[in-house]
């Protein structure tokens, strides 16, 4: 028996095609601990709309080709007679990144590792889950409650975010008391509205700022959380600080690297600019240096990336989510903009991703809900 997946030829642009790959079982995994999941939802995003141009991405060893999708909800079919942790019936999100060789990755902490190989479902050297099964052992599998399996597949990029500003945090225990005042998350997709999204859920005076004017879905989203929506077309960054600054805590989502240099130039003394853009391509630009150095030595301020998460920001993310339910019925489903039927329009999915005004997230479902 073989199941249907969408696959990707690493470094060929366009090679999105479907292979059929054998049927997992709980067997697959030694000890009694496999996993047997049924995939429902699949998200995709500007990474793999990169890794279908040939800009990155890297297939298992001995196979030419990669599986794409690394944003997962699925259903869990069987279970091994070692696992406990899970039953079937049970939601469950797949974490990305598979652990390495380095210390980080043999205390659990994958999203840290040192290794210069990384191991991550559908993006580098381990396929992903867009296709109709799969098997996990227990330990990377996140339950998730069954009231929440209608946004689930949110959870994945949700975690991303949970983890960079749960490091702004952290890096402010070097302060006695940190307390934000004004807080600017850069971009208004997916990653930036939840982040926006977060940070409302921590009673911050939050300034989403993204390229498009409002009226639109994307700004109403964040007027609907209580932020401040700005357009860079209407006014630029350092203005919007100006205004609204300086900014404590800048969240910076765009996918567009010169804005990390522009957020460096306003942000606040002793603040964290957290980075999340993933970008594949050479964009070079000119940067005022001097300035941005001496801004950062006399003010103490930090810059720190955020990729890939581990447990504990997925279980973050799952009570963010529950949360967020509570407080904004609704809103997490309005993210949602972009269904595809089955594994068979996959090509509609690449379409959305490359459309011109960008969705907010682009979602394939793999067997009904």
């Amino acid at each position: 028996m073989t199941v249907k997946a969408v696959a990707v030829v690493p470094g060929e642009s366009n090679s999105a095609h479907l292979v059929e790959l054998p049927m997992p079982c709980v067997e697959d995994l030694h000890d009694g601990r496999g996993v047997l999941v049924k995939v429902l939802r699949v998200g995709l995003d500007g990474t793999d709309r990169e890794i279908n141009t040939g800009l990155y991405g890297a297939a298992p060893p001995g196979q030419d080709f990669l599986v794409l999708g690394h944003e997962s909800l699925g259903l869990v079919e069987e279970v091994g007679p070692q696992v406990k942790e899970l039953s079937p019936g049970d939601y469950v999100v797949a974490m990305v990144r598979q652990p390495g060789k380095s210390l980080y990755d043999a205390i659990g902490m994958p999203d840290m590792t040192t290794d210069e190989t990384y191991y991550e479902h559908g993006i580098s050297l381990v396929h992903g889950f867009l296709r109709e099964y799969y098997a996990e052992s227990p330990e990377r599998l996140v339950r998730l409650p069954a009231g929440l399996r209608d946004v689930g597949v949110l959870l994945e990029p949700m975690s991303v975010v949970e983890k960079g500003i749960g490091q702004a945090f952290e890096i402010q225990r070097r302060l006695r008391v940190w307390q934000p005042r004004s807080v600017a998350v850069l971009g208004a997709g997916a990653i930036g509205l939840l982040a926006t999204m977060v940070l409302k859920l921590l009673s911050f005076d939050v300034v989403t700022i993204s390229l498009e004017e409002p009226p639109y879905l994307n700004s109403e989203l964040a007027d609907e959380l209580g932020a401040r929506y700005v357009s860079t077309r209407a006014m630029s960054l350092a203005q919007a600080s100006e205004m609204f600054g300086p900014f404590d805590l800048i969240f910076e989502a765009t996918g567009f690297s010169p804005m990390a240099f522009d957020a460096m130039e306003v942000l606040g003394k002793n603040g964290v600019l957290v980075l999340s853009s993933v970008t594949g391509g050479s964009l070079t630009v000119e940067v005022r240096a001097d300035a941005i150095n001496l801004g950062f030595v006399l003010g103490n301020k930090v810059v720190v990336g955020t990729v890939n998460a581990r447990r504990e920001h997925y279980e973050a993310a799952v009570r963010d989510m529950a949360l967020a339910e509570c407080q904004y019925p609704g809103w997490l489903s309005r993210l949602l903009t972009h269904p595809v039927s089955g594994l068979n329009n996959y090509l509609q999915a690449f379409e959305h991703l490359e459309s011109e005004r960008r969705p907010i997230k682009v979602f394939v479902d793999v067997a009904p809900m």
